[in-house]
């Protein structure tokens, strides 16, 4: 690879140094010399130990949990990168964290994804590599090129195997009004029909009420989300449609695993058959429970750093 007449390094911090040795072995390429640690004070250090001038460097981090270390790691590298004189700077960033924070929900709320977005591109960074963001609006946010991957490419694929030769008993479900976009990508790719979960609240204090929007009646269900945090949302979508909407079985999937709070406990008491997850988040041993399928994202992600540094498009990769 030396197309430009310079190299190409993939670096990693402390994130999700999994999927970064793994892009980088998809690619023939050893993983960058670098420390990310902390002094004893609590600030980041960074030490990139071989050169990077004129290279095509690619940082691979998720801003996960902790959230504003990993952030800082990813920010205070760049930085580092850009003053060693590296000739183009990527964030790979599987998981782009404060995507929630989108929009002014309230007065006086700070549009915090913005933020994020100013402060990659201000550290040096010359684009952005991620998947899935929460709101696909968020790509107007920066300044800078971003190429925006789709995990349902990963994630439909699975499931046509899983069903060969009984796509017409399946249906995709979007949880809720906000991934219609996503469940109906999902669904032309699976070859299936869709439903649509339309939760609302009658009055203060009273339960939330879910209309199916759609026939699931004696249908295996596949709901399709972006994210899993506390899997509320999840877990009352999945009992929806077999209480309410007759299903026969449920199965879900999602993009990051964030999985935070009771979420595990919720997931296990659900009637959610297999959750499957990609690994854009590393996920502790502890909460990899039977019902959780991981699958690899390192694939994908190689191949849109390889057509990026060779100056190709990366739409094919939707399809």
């Amino acid at each position: 690879m030396n197309i430009h007449g310079k190299g190409i390094k993939i670096f990693s911090a402390n994130s999700n140094p999994k999927v970064a040795e793994e892009i980088a072995n998809r690619l023939g390429l050893p993983l960058g010399e670098s420390e990310v640690g902390t002094f004893s004070n609590g600030e980041i250090s960074v030490n990139i130990n071989e050169s990077v001038r004129g290279y095509d460097v690619f940082v691979v981090q998720s801003t996960s949990e902790p959230v504003n270390n990993n952030l800082m790691e990813l920010l205070i590298m760049i930085d580092a990168f850009k003053r060693a004189s590296a000739g183009r700077i990527t964030a790979v960033m599987p998981y782009y964290g404060y995507a929630r924070q989108d929009r002014k929900a309230k007065a006086r709320d700070a549009i915090s994804a913005k933020l994020v977005a100013d402060l990659i591109t201000v550290a040096g960074a010359n684009r952005l590599l991620t998947m899935d963001l929460h709101s696909p609006q968020i790509q107007g946010f920066f300044d800078i090129p971003l190429d925006h991957l789709q995990g349902v490419s990963i994630l439909a694929p699975y499931f046509k195997e899983r069903f060969k030769g009984c796509e017409d008993d399946v249906i995709c479900v979007s949880p809720d009004i906000g991934s219609v976009t996503r469940a109906r990508g999902f669904a032309q790719r699976f070859g299936s029909g869709i439903a649509i979960i339309d939760k609302r609240r009658q009055k203060a204090n009273v339960s939330e009420v879910m209309n199916i929007i759609g026939d699931v009646k004696d249908k295996t269900v596949i709901i399709v989300d972006d994210m899993v945090d506390t899997a509320g949302t999840l877990c009352n979508a999945a009992r929806a449609v077999i209480e309410r909407g007759g299903a026969k079985e449920v199965f879900a999937c999602a993009t990051h695993a964030v999985l935070s709070g009771a979420c595990i406990e919720r997931i296990l008491d659900s009637p959610i058959k297999e959750l499957i997850l990609l690994d854009t988040i590393r996920v502790p041993k502890e909460k990899m429970i039977d019902k959780i399928i991981l699958l690899s994202v390192s694939g994908l992600f190689a191949q849109a750093i390889e057509r990026i540094y060779e100056d190709k498009p990366v739409s094919p990769l939707f399809n």
